[in-house]
């Protein structure tokens, strides 16, 4: 896409004219507000708002030679299935959204067939949502969890001795593809999965999960999508039963909270995959989300706290559907669809990135680029490296492949609803 970003045009939007009297354009966010998945969507919903409040102080959004103001409508899915169909319909009907924004998985499925049926624009953090029948449903920022994989493999080339690993998942639908995600990494690194334990979402007996994954003494425990709290009280866990091995895991939401609650040192040999934006190895790279220092500078002065995983990826997702839009000249759902996906190379928010995904989803609505590993070094998330997902892809498509089928995770298991075939792993289901 030939546009530049949302950054690099605020000089010029102060001398278009602006539809001030025009009905803004709106953006509707569907996504967990409340329960034990609000930590996917309270910040990111932050920083969503951060991000229209920003541009609508510079002029909105520029369409036919006027600017036109972003609203963001925001509503819980968590509440209920019903409470998220209606909640999409009156984004899409009422408040008429160009775009929905959605943690996806479970909470968002209720409605998933109805906007589908209607091409609304939907942008999800899961990619395993995608499928043939989903055609206006894209991934743009996150490609949970397929980055993991760099993850296991920066562990494998820098602690070469530890071979054995222990890992746990919730059994839904961030956990399982995960889960399959992880598998297949360390299978093809050389690990040897000792335990794997599969929980209900609604379990939280953290001790009891790390307890039945130290049995075999395992040299590295892997925590794969858990939900923030989660991960938290596993971390915690871990470190009350005295284990000295590596942890890895996707995130690390409110990192600092468990260093005070175990110790730096502890911390130190933690693994996973958000960055801050103030890191030094993203101050000089021109990625498509521009100035990454001043949005986390901004985000932790209002939002004090509450920096997490989801953050920026929102915000992330905002920025290219606006290029897209500008580019089409039109809000229209089909229109910025079509302006995004020409060429099927686009900026993604960490470097280049080609839309992909019709081998293991089905459909290439999902945006792959580049992504971080992450450490704690001194108290502080640093980049270690940027990983190639699409490289890892090519070299090991089939082992994944194998893993998701096993596991119910590949588009054509979920689309004929089989269950998954468990008898092929050490597993613990809690």
């Amino acid at each position: 896409m030939g546009s530049a970003s949302f950054a690099l045009r605020l000089a010029a939007a102060g001398s278009l004219p602006r539809g001030r009297d025009m009905a803004p354009v709106r953006i509707g966010f569907l996504a967990p507000l409340s329960g034990p998945e609000s930590g996917w969507g309270r910040p990111g919903l932050a920083g969503a708002e951060l991000w229209a409040e920003e541009m609508n102080d510079h002029g909105g959004l520029t369409l036919g030679g006027r600017t036109r103001r972003i609203e963001i409508v925001a509503r819980d899915s968590a509440l209920s299935p019903e409470t998220t169909f209606e909640a999409a319909r009156e984004l899409i009907e009422l408040r008429r959204a160009r775009l929905i924004l959605t943690l996806g998985g479970d909470t968002l499925a209720p409605a998933l067939p109805w906007l589908m049926a209607r091409r609304a624009l939907v942008a999800t953090l899961l990619p395993s949502d995608l499928g043939p029948d989903t055609p206006s449903l894209i991934a743009p920022a996150e490609l949970h969890p397929l980055f993991n994989v760099t993850g296991v493999e920066w562990l494998a080339r820098n602690r070469p001795a530890l071979k054995r690993v222990a890992l746990c998942a919730q059994t839904d639908s961030l956990g399982l593809p995960s889960l399959a995600v992880y598998r297949a990494a360390f299978e093809v690194a050389g690990f040897t999965r000792l335990r794997e334990i599969r929980y209900a979402p609604d379990n939280h007996d953290a001790d009891g999960i790390v307890a039945a994954m130290l049995q075999d003494d395992p040299d590295v425990l892997c925590w794969c999508s858990s939900a923030p709290p989660m991960i938290a009280a596993l971390t915690e866990a871990a470190h009350t039963r005295g284990f000295r091995g590596e942890i890895i895991a996707c995130t690390a939401d409110d990192y600092p909270k468990m260093i005070a609650r175990t110790s730096a040192g502890f911390m130190a040999r933690y693994t996973f995959q958000f960055p801050d934006f103030d890191d030094p190895m993203l101050a000089d790279t021109a990625f498509f989300f521009r100035n990454p220092r001043s949005f986390f500078d901004s985000y932790t002065r209002r939002f004090p706290g509450l920096w997490s995983a989801v953050s920026w990826e929102y915000a992330s997702i905002l920025d290219l559907w606006h290029g897209a839009a500008e580019v089409a000249g039109s809000a229209d759902p089909v229109r910025v669809l079509s302006a995004m996906q020409r060429g099927q190379k686009m900026p993604h928010i960490f470097g280049p990135a080609e839309w992909w995904g019709a081998e293991l989803y089905g459909i290439d609505n999902a945006l792959v680029g580049d992504w971080p590993v992450v450490r704690l070094r001194e108290g502080r998330a640093r980049i270690a490296e940027f990983g190639s997902v699409l490289g890892w892809l090519g070299r090991h498509h089939e082992v994944l492949m194998r893993h998701m089928a096993e596991l119910g995770q590949s588009w054509k298991h979920r689309a004929r609803g089989k269950i998954a075939d468990q008898s092929s792993s050490p597993s613990r289901i809690f």
